[in-house]
């Protein structure tokens, strides 16, 4: 059996997550993805079955053994989207400034009316609040909210299809933030044991706390901040999910365009503070869809995120769609490498003030960010069984990479999409004189170091024992050493 190839790390620190679909899920355009730089896969659950989900697992998990790194999995749920019904023809025509009226009645709609499939939101709509029809094109207003139907004006007209979205950014839905679909796709995807469970339009902590209930510690937990209710809530639902993504489709959507970068860094910022990864995502690269190029904006976009410290950004119909999915990743890859030498990275990176708690482990993970800025070390490695060890380690954003060594396969995958680190699945160490070894021996087979390089080692003592982290340690490796270990 042919040995597994052996990469160094990446040269950036923030991951890069691609949605597979159509364009990309062929084991060839898998492993052209990850070779040009992709660390983690989106599984999007709105679309296609379960068994071709199923396969497109097993492929993502085939080209994981051959590459001999761990890769993370994300399979993001639906969400309870809201849609209008149908109409005569399938289409309508909604005139600027015309009355027209949603209702229960499930007969086709015309210009004037149509069903609004939903009898929940007839409780909460009232007079101003706003309903915004496929991603926002058509804005009508409510004039009169009645238990069986909501007049309204129309701000912005046009047509009108079947079975269009519909965004109500003015009010908390009361709708489940699990469907009965996102159930069935939520067994699935811990069946076949996704890394990451994408929850979509949460509106409250409470969604969050149901879907973890189900979850339990199968899988990570990352929140979409999609919604204008959850930024009033975002510290409790950051402090209950074990990661987040700032989705600004449905965002810009129920929000005005130019509302949306600030509340991104607001929102990046917020999650680094608490040490759980952030993602970027939607429309980044979305001319690269169809054009080998990205536009100047886009890239300024990718750039941005970067400067502002996320842990990971995202491509969607770029990659699972798209005409040109590996030179999206290349390009991506490209903006966060340029980004990460620029000499002023540093200082904008670390714009976040960040202070420790007040704990043994957030003091040394602390500590290691201020030796790495101080002495010249090669890396820091970290020894972690939960991946609470590491995530502190990146809270500090450090100036030189992260080697995490982690004995569970699940704590490695999921750790991928953490900045900075190099995730390893390796056995637990069980004594310091183990530690020190095991870590000069991966640190130089994964690339970290040379004769004479240092490397700051992090672990918790007694080992294996979640939670510990009490133990700093600087070591140097020596010529010696290096023709000891084989290298």
């Amino acid at each position: 059996m042919a040995q597994p190839t052996r990469f160094s790390p990446r040269d950036r620190k923030v991951k890069i997550l691609a949605t597979i679909g159509p364009a990309s899920r062929e084991p060839e355009m898998i492993r052209r993805l990850l070779k040009a730089g992709v660390d983690a896969f989106r599984v999007n659950m709105s679309h296609g079955e379960h068994a071709g989900h199923a396969e497109t697992i097993a492929r993502i998990r085939e080209a994981e053994k051959e590459f001999g790194r761990p890769v993370a999995i994300l399979a993001d749920l639906q969400g309870p989207k809201l849609r209008v019904g149908s109409f005569e023809g399938g289409k309508a025509f909604i005139r600027h400034g015309a009355h027209f009226t949603f209702d229960r009645d499930p007969a086709p709609g015309d210009d004037t009316r149509v069903c609004l499939p939903h009898p929940e939101l007839f409780g909460v709509l009232h007079k101003g609040q706003r309903l915004l029809i496929d991603d926002g094109k058509l804005r009508l207003v409510v004039i009169r909210a009645e238990p069986d139907r909501v007049l309204c004006s129309a701000e912005v007209g046009g047509f009108i299809m079947d079975r269009k979205g519909v965004n109500i950014p003015d009010a908390v839905v009361p709708v489940p933030a699990l469907t009965d679909k996102d159930r069935r796709d939520l067994d699935f995807a811990l069946e076949h044991g996704a890394d990451w469970i994408a929850l979509s339009f949460v509106q409250r902590p409470e969604d969050v706390a149901e879907a973890r209930k189900i979850i339990g510690a199968r899988a990570a937990l990352m929140a979409k901040i999609e919604k204008p209710a959850a930024i009033s809530r975002l510290a409790e639902i950051i402090e209950l999910a074990d990661g987040i993504m700032v989705a600004r489709g449905d965002l810009g959507v129920e929000l005005n365009a130019f509302e949306v970068p600030p509340l991104q860094k607001r929102i990046v910022s917020m999650t680094r503070t608490s040490g759980k990864p952030v993602v970027v995502a939607t429309q980044m690269l979305e001319s690269m869809i169809s054009s080998p190029a990205p536009t100047r904006a886009e890239v300024s976009d990718v750039a941005n995120a970067v400067y502002d410290g996320a842990d990971a950004v995202m491509l969607s119909a770029e990659t699972a769609a798209g005409q040109w999915p590996v030179e999206a990743v290349t390009i991506m890859d490209r903006i966060a490498g340029e980004v990460e030498r620029d000499s002023g990275y540093r200082r904008q990176v670390s714009y976040t003030d960040i202070l420790p708690d007040r704990t043994t482990a957030d003091a040394l993970a602390h500590a290691c960010a201020s030796i790495a800025e101080t002495v010249t070390v090669a890396g820091i490695v970290v020894f972690t069984g939960s991946g609470s060890t590491a995530r502190r380690v990146a809270r500090e954003r450090p100036a030189v990479p992260m080697l995490v060594l982690a004995p569970a396969l699940k704590t490695a995958r999921r750790l991928v999409l953490l900045w900075g680190a190099h995730a390893v699945h390796t056995r637990d160490i069980g004594s310091f004189e183990e530690m020190i070894a095991k870590g000069k021996r991966m640190a130089l087979r994964h690339g970290f170091g040379q004769a004479g390089s240092k490397l700051i080692a992090l672990a918790g003592v007694p080992f294996g024992t979640p939670g510990s982290t009490n133990l700093l340690h600087v070591v140097t490796l020596s010529g010696d050493e290096l023709e000891r270990l084989g290298h």
